[in-house]
């Protein structure tokens, strides 16, 4: 048997993540406008309150990591923050969102109680450590070249500047080119270290695989969360849009936002009962 994280994650005074009710994160990839995030975290906390989720709006400011120098990465830290303060104090909702740089970490703390830590940045220690300082909750997703028992060492980083607010998030390894596989055992082999996301949406993605763009598998993406519930997670991230086919990024994987209130409704059944 596993043994399990010290203790659950208190991100705002109403939203613990580690205990029965479970955590969902969801909006678009990144921020393309300040209506699309509106809708999109107006209609996802209309639907997480009724099924009964806490709900985190998630936006990235910027995507640094995109296949392509071309590719659209958005408008930068100052707009975005404000995007996501605008939606934080219209929608009442609390905010993620990415940071790549240590000096981004301070800034994006005065808007998000959230920072997340990108995949291909977990083992970067500077940055580790200088979200760590802000106090926030820190989200770190898993690299996919890591082996889940080595997010031991990310966690301990955050926790050396005196934060245990700590999240571990599941999004697929490398599996040869262009493809990604997701191992279940890694849910509780993290969840050792710190309370466990489920990373729905970018789990069936294909980096890279389109012509300098990454592709993805959306079909897939409702199996791969049943199973992720039913070995026990304590939250899902979901990249939704209401015309993914028109979205600046990562739209093949993302669930079209007409199709969420079902999936989770599925997802909190099959959890419920395991």
């Amino acid at each position: 048997m596993f043994s399990t994280f010290s203790s659950p994650v208190q991100i705002t005074s109403a939203i613990t993540v580690g205990e029965k009710k479970p955590l969902l994160i969801a909006g678009p990839c990144v921020i393309e406008n300040l209506e699309l995030c509106l809708l999109v975290a107006e209609k996802m906390k209309t639907v997480a309150e009724k099924l009964g989720y806490n709900y985190i709006f998630k936006a990235s400011f910027d995507k640094a990591n995109r296949t392509a120098g071309n590719s659209f990465r958005g408008d930068g830290l100052e707009h975005g923050l404000k995007v996501l303060q605008t939606v934080k104090e219209k929608i009442d909702v609390p905010i993620l969102t990415d940071i790549h740089l240590p000096e981004q970490a301070a800034l994006a703390a005065e808007v998000a109680d959230v920072l997340q830590i990108p995949a291909f940045l977990c083992r970067q220690t500077d940055l580790l450590i200088a979200a760590g300082r802000t106090g926030k909750t820190i989200n770190v997703k898993k690299g996919q070249f890591m082996a889940p028992e080595d997010m031991q060492y990310a966690v301990e980083k955050i926790a050396s500047v005196l934060n245990n607010k700590v999240l571990l998030t599941e999004r697929g390894s490398s599996f040869g080119y262009h493809n990604l596989v997701v191992d279940m055992r890694s849910l509780p082999i993290m969840r050792q270290f710190a309370p466990v996301i489920f990373d729905v949406t970018h789990s069936v993605q294909m980096p890279g695989a389109e012509a300098g763009k990454s592709g993805g598998k959306r079909e897939f993406a409702p199996y791969l969360a049943k199973a992720a519930a039913a070995v026990g997670v304590d939250g899902f991230f979901i990249e939704t849009h209401p015309d993914p086919e028109k979205a600046l990024s990562d739209g093949p994987n993302m669930i079209p936002l007409h199709e969420m209130e079902k999936l989770l409704k599925t997802l909190l059944d099959i959890r419920n009962i395991s």
